[in-house]
Formats: structure tokens, sequence, C-alpha cells
């Protein structure tokens, strides 16, 4: 039988729960609501905007992205749809690339400023500087851990 967590450990997974959660949700909502994008679809535009030409390999976005080749795929579409995306042959000739648009370039620019808002008010008010830097060195050991843990791919191991 697997062991109990302790006190501590429900009190850390609970937290890690609430924010993995709550987070993500209320940043859709407000960038749904005002921009008409998802949190996904902005951090999508935010890699490209922020890559060389503003173009990245497919996988290698859905792995930046933390999402899915699929879901990538999908989103990319629904950005091609509105305009702010195009899909193009990598410039090595093997692979698809993401490219984004003028337009995308304008809809990142429009919607940066409110989406650091929310992250400032969502997350970084609630800590002091120190409090920040140990969120950061703490979400980057876990990042790490799960690295280690699952590898790059996306599908975790057999077993979990």
């Amino acid at each position: 039988m697997t062991e109990d967590l302790d006190s501590v450990e429900r009190r850390a997974w609970s937290a890690v729960l609430t924010l993995a959660m709550r987070v993500p949700s209320a940043l859709d909502s407000r960038l749904q609501r005002e921009f008409g994008v998802t949190h996904f679809e902005y951090r999508v535009m935010a890699l490209l905007h922020e890559a060389p030409d503003h173009r990245m390999r497919l996988s290698l976005l859905a792995a930046r992205g933390h999402g899915s080749i699929s879901r990538l795929s999908h989103v990319v579409s629904k950005l091609e749809r509105v305009g702010w995306a195009k899909r193009a042959t990598a410039e090595s000739g093997r692979g698809v690339d993401a490219v984004l648009t003028e337009s995308g370039l304008a809809k990142v620019a429009e919607t940066t400023p409110e989406y650091l808002v929310a992250v400032r008010r969502l997350v970084m008010d609630g800590l002091d500087g120190p409090e920040k830097a140990e969120l950061a060195r703490l979400g980057e050991r876990l990042s790490e851990h799960l690295v280690d843990t699952l590898g790059d791919a996306h599908e975790p191991p057999a077993g979990y």
C-alpha cells in the first residue's frame, strides 16, 4: 500500500492544486472576455513573438508551451482562421513552423499589458520580494524534477 501524505505534504499538494487550477482558469476568463483568446493561445503567440523571425517549429512550440502537438495544432488552426498566425514549411525544408503574422504581433502587443496586470494581481502581489525569489527557486526545482521524472515527452511513462 502507498504511504499517505503527511500534513505538510498535504498542505503543499493542496497549494499546488489550487494554483494549477485557479490561476489558469482566471487568466482564461479574463483573456477571453477582454481579448478573445485563451491563456494557451496567448502563450503560443507570445512564444512566437519572442522567437527569431516570429517563427518556431510546431513540435518545439508545443514543448515550450507545455501542450500536446494535437492541442497546439488546433490552436494554430484557430490562429490561422483569425489571421494571427500561419503555417510555413520549416526553413530546413523538413517539418512545419508556425509564424506570427503582423495582425498576430498587434494582438500580442494589445494583450500583453493586461496579461501582466492579471499575473501581478493573481500571483505576484501576494508575495514579497524574498517570497517571489523562493517561489521562482521552488518552481524551477520542481520543473527540473518533472523533466527528470517524465522526460521531455508530454505523455507520462507507464505507471503515472
